[in-house]
């Protein structure tokens, strides 16, 4: 009876210890990824965030944007700016973390487009979510 006592020990210690392995291992796999992301969702968050601000780079009336003031103008050139680093960032993106910048330069960037719009008189698309602790994100308004 002593030896099944054993076995049984061992086999315990066995299971503990693939538990364990696995649970170190998700961690680590989660500390690779910002959120929690992989480095597929990341790049599509980073795109989506571009392509929404190269979408409200266009303007609804050319003759609008043409005759903004200085504030404005300078919140437009700074939006393009952002619009510019972001894609030449995404280009070069390999992992989660990169990938998460290019989405930060990307909101840095509609956040510019909405003064700009609000500098204009024209409605403003709700603000974009920034990150908060631990990736999280929330929405802000001013």
């Amino acid at each position: 009876m002593g030896s099944t006592g054993g076995v049984i020990a061992l086999a315990a210690l066995l299971v503990v210890g693939a538990v364990a392995g696995v649970v170190v291992q998700r961690r680590a796999r989660r500390g690779r990824h910002p959120a929690g992301l992989s480095g597929l969702d990341a790049e599509v968050e980073a795109n989506h965030w571009l392509v929404r601000l190269g979408g409200g780079l266009v303007p609804p009336d050319v003759r609008v944007w043409a005759g903004a003031e200085e504030a404005a103008g300078r919140a437009l050139t700074s939006a393009a700016e952002c619009h510019r680093a972001a894609r030449v960032q995404l280009a070069a993106a390999r992992t989660a973390a990169e990938y998460g910048e290019v989405a930060r330069v990307a909101k840095e960037g509609l956040e510019h487009l909405r003064v700009a719009r609000t500098a204009l008189g024209l409605d403003s698309p709700p603000a974009a979510p920034v990150p908060g602790p631990a990736g999280v994100f929330a929405v802000t308004s001013r």
